[in-house]
């Protein structure tokens, strides 16, 4: 039995097997460039080289249509994009303010769709220009030692802008133009986005709405809290009575202004406590922020043997006695302390704001701190 395996490759020689596939033979009467960075390509098919120049030329140019057509629906999303960006306001007062739940949702879809359609119509676009504008030959180069020769690195160039031509950058003005002008609405987006990061918020993290002589009353009800109400060991969550009885506070204000009241004996407070510390009690009563300082959870958890305050999020734990110190977890800032004392009937009043900005830690390091 004859072994055929090897058969034509014996007869076209070592040449043969060596060359890559879709570049010429020495038969062909071309051989590869003296630079080995020329691209070689060779006519095969039914039809003349004239006949496929022209079939080519013709997908070409349909393929360019398609390309732009793609690109100026990109375009035209892209404009929608900034249309709807622009058409719902975030202030609650607009006619179609995006704080109105069904307007969001109107909003989302807009903005969402619209951006989805323009980056898939670029997609697209780039799809229909690579699969039928571009040139589709196989490429062989060989591998030379390095450095380039100075006849390699002077044809670059040329090798470069044929390359920027074959791919239809340069002699397809429709597609590039069309191209372009797709991209100015995207180039814009990311700029006008920038708007939602609204101004820079100033001393406005700094504060709350406590102030010296306003009252508390107990979370989520109307009743103004006696310094008689507390008894040795008790916990209360309180919030500041709001000066809009109607309106009451917003949940960005109760967040912020929230308290735990804490009533010990005063000679359970640790000597570690600061003069100004103690001087913002009121009999053994002492008041500080809800919300702790890793990522502002609400630290509802007290332990009276301990005169522990736990934050059930993460198991940040601080010692009431000791001005809220961090003895455990992961927050890095005691709490801040909200300086009480009692008005002339008796009441629990603020005696001015917190003793440091509440909130997660992540808050006080953009303020400076």
């Amino acid at each position: 039995m004859t072994d055929n395996t090897n058969h034509h490759d014996n007869e076209a020689g070592p040449e043969a097997r060596d060359r890559v596939i879709g570049t010429p033979s020495a038969a062909d009467g071309e051989g590869p460039a003296d630079t080995g960075t020329e691209p070689h390509r060779r006519h095969e098919g039914p039809y003349s080289a004239e006949e496929t120049h022209t079939r080519t030329e013709e997908m070409q140019r349909k393929g360019e249509k398609g390309a732009a057509l793609w690109f100026l629906l990109a375009f035209f999303s892209g404009i929608g994009f900034l249309v709807s960006y622009f058409l719902f306001s975030p202030e609650p007062d607009a006619a179609r303010s995006i704080t109105d739940p069904g307007t969001a949702q109107i909003a989302n879809m807009a903005m969402g769709g619209t951006i989805t359609l323009a980056l898939f119509a670029i997609g697209a676009g780039m799809t229909v220009w690579a699969r039928q504008v571009m040139p589709h030959y196989e490429v062989g180069t060989p591998y030379d030692e390095l450095p380039s020769s100075p006849e390699e690195k002077g044809s670059f160039s040329e090798f470069f802008m044929r390359g920027g031509e074959e791919s239809g950058i340069t002699k397809r003005p429709l597609m590039r133009r069309t191209l372009l002008l797709a991209m100015v609405p995207l180039g814009l987006a990311p700029i006008v986005l920038l708007r939602d990061t609204g101004p820079l918020p100033g001393e406005e993290l700094r504060t709350t709405l406590w102030e010296d002589g306003m009252r508390m009353v107990v979370e989520g009800t109307e009743r103004e809290i006696l310094a008689t109400d507390l008894q040795n060991g008790s916990m209360i969550s309180a919030l500041p009575k709001p000066h809009d009885a109607e309106h009451g506070l917003s949940l960005n204000e109760q967040a912020d202004t929230v308290v735990l009241l804490i009533k010990m004996a005063p000679s359970e407070f640790s000597p570690g406590m600061t003069e100004q510390q103690l001087d913002w009690t009121h009999n053994g009563i002492i008041a500080y922020s809800k919300i702790c300082t890793h990522v502002g959870c609400p630290a509802a958890l007290y332990e009276q043997t301990t005169h522990r305050i736990l934050c059930p999020c993460h198991q940040s734990t601080f010692d009431a006695a000791n001005g809220a110190e961090v003895v455990f977890g992961p927050a890095h800032r005691p709490l801040p302390q909200l300086p009480v004392r009692v008005d002339d009937e008796g009441y629990l009043v603020a005696a001015g704001d917190f003793s440091a900005p509440v909130g997660p830690t992540f808050w006080s390091a953009g303020r400076g701190e």
